[in-house]
């Protein structure tokens, strides 16, 4: 088959033309825009594309063409499609079709935490023997890829709850016929798509009324919304989370796995694994921060379910090398930590800082935040952000992506967050532009300091930047 993908440089698209060409398709595609690594890749995958939408790229006519969820009304290669009546269909959809309906499909969904959980499990799978095939929406580090087929009846997937495309506004993680579900968390995110915490939460009851009686069903127990889902499923249910005792979210019971014994450290963390009060031994794993607790024992109770063997479990967890762009170190230069991390909700950025904490005890921490997604610059965020950013020493916020898309009501007030985080005793400022941000913050880094990096896009090249200055600094 020939398959073109109209948006191909995304990070799921691309990763979906790797898994075409493994498969056997010839694919082509088409985006604007198209710069390392996304197009390192698709070159070594032997995969061409044009760099501008035209209808001339449809040319010779491909079986079906692939519209990413980025490509709305308008795009000229996207009329022409329509123009010509040729067979178009989404990413997700593809996807299910090609890869996951004759296939076992352990799935991870959840607000927080998908990508290093789906990475842990595959690793995990892959370290008891299972070899599995996966599609993650970031390079897992073990793999050196966010993508790989192989002929093992099981398949590890991010299930994202972003909508598919122009014309399906449901959630990608509707369509991926989950096996094994894992649902992490759940907390009201990207409020471009849902309208309100019910639509959101309706998107994952959906999601879990998929997963068949001969299934399985991992939810986080520590979030009572998931809690009263559970009670509707019609597979077994396999719950996690920290003992009770130490998160007072958890009052209804003890989740079936648990952690106790927790030591977290400068490498990595040591706990106890529990399951319906049973201790299966202890593991330790390289990651840090109580929301990699968590993620483990997700994925350990989701490689259990799929029939991974305790001892490739553990040696599984022992070996995990992480993901890029979560903690990941890009660099130290005169003894000044640079850390890059997708963090962007105010949950995940109060686990990534207080995880820094944990993994550097005392050094100075200077956090560094880029408000780019919808979530990250609402207003009702910004008393979470507040109450989040108070872990660190310092605190610098940058602009606001897109600030006309809000108004004094609905956006975030970048000069009253700071405000707010000074009044709770941390050094914070408002510093728009990044270039601003590396000159002001040179003469001020001791040797010693960490520099945390969190944003879901690129930051204007910040990390690089830093690095840069530090090392003209030290010539």
């Amino acid at each position: 088959m020939h398959y073109h993908l109209i948006g191909i440089a995304g990070t799921a698209m691309g990763s979906l033309a790797g898994l075409l060409r493994e498969a056997g398709h010839r694919v082509t595609g088409s985006d604007e825009g198209v710069y390392p690594p996304m197009s390192t890749m698709l070159e070594e995958l032997g995969i061409d594309y044009a760099t501008s939408f035209d209808p001339a790229n449809l040319e010779p006519q491909p079986d079906i063409v692939v519209v990413g969820n980025a490509i709305s009304r308008g795009n000229p290669e996207l009329e022409a499609v329509l123009d010509r009546r040729l067979h178009y269909t989404s990413g997700a959809a593809t996807i299910k079709e090609e890869f996951l309906r004759s296939r076992t499909v352990v799935a991870v969904a959840g607000t927080h935490g998908k990508t290093t959980t789906t990475s842990i499990l595959a690793w995990l799978l892959e370290a008891a023997g299972l070899h599995p095939s996966f599609l993650i929406g970031g390079v897992a580090e073990n793999f050196g890829t966010s993508f790989r087929l192989t002929n093992s009846d099981i398949f590890v997937i991010e299930a994202d709850e972003y909508d598919t495309a122009y014309f399906d506004k449901g959630p990608k993680m509707w369509h991926y016929l989950p096996h094994i579900a894992l649902v992490m968390n759940l907390e009201f995110d990207h409020a471009d798509i849902y309208r309100d915490e019910i639509a959101y939460r309706f998107a994952f009851q959906r999601f879990i009324n998929l997963v068949p009686r001969t299934g399985s069903l991992v939810l986080g127990w520590e979030a009572p919304a998931l809690r009263e889902m559970a009670a509707k499923s019609h597979a077994p249910v396999e719950s996690f989370g920290i003992r009770a005792s130490e998160s007072p979210s958890a009052r209804e019971g003890h989740p079936r796995w648990y952690a106790d014994g927790i030591e977290y450290g400068a490498k990595g963390t040591v706990f106890n694994v529990y399951h319906d009060g049973e201790c299966l031994g202890d593991v330790e794993t390289p990651l840090s921060g109580a929301f990699n607790v968590r993620n483990c024992l997700a994925a350990i109770a989701g490689a259990t379910s799929a029939g991974a063997s305790w001892d490739g479990i553990v040696e599984g967890l022992r070996t995990f090398r992480s993901v890029r762009r979560r903690m990941e170190v890009r660099g130290e230069v005169r003894g000044i930590t640079i850390i890059d991390d997708f963090a962007h909700h105010p949950t995940a950025v109060h686990g990534t800082i207080e995880a820094t904490r944990q993994r550097f005890g005392e050094r100075r921490l200077v956090a560094l935040f880029e408000p780019r997604s919808y979530t990250a610059q609402r207003r009702e965020f910004q008393e979470p952000y507040r109450e989040a950013f108070r872990g660190a020493d310092r605190v610098i916020l940058a602009g606001l992506f897109h600030p006309e898309r809000y108004d004094e009501t609905t956006g975030m007030n970048p000069e009253e967050l700071v405000a707010s985080i000074r009044d709770d005793g941390v050094d914070a400022r408002y510093i728009p532009k990044v270039d601003d941000i590396v000159s002001t913050l040179m003469p001020e880094l001791e040797e010693g300091d960490i520099v945390l990096v969190m944003s879901n896009g690129g930051f204007g090249g910040i990390h690089e930047k830093l690095l840069a200055a530090l090392e003209d600094g030290a010539g």
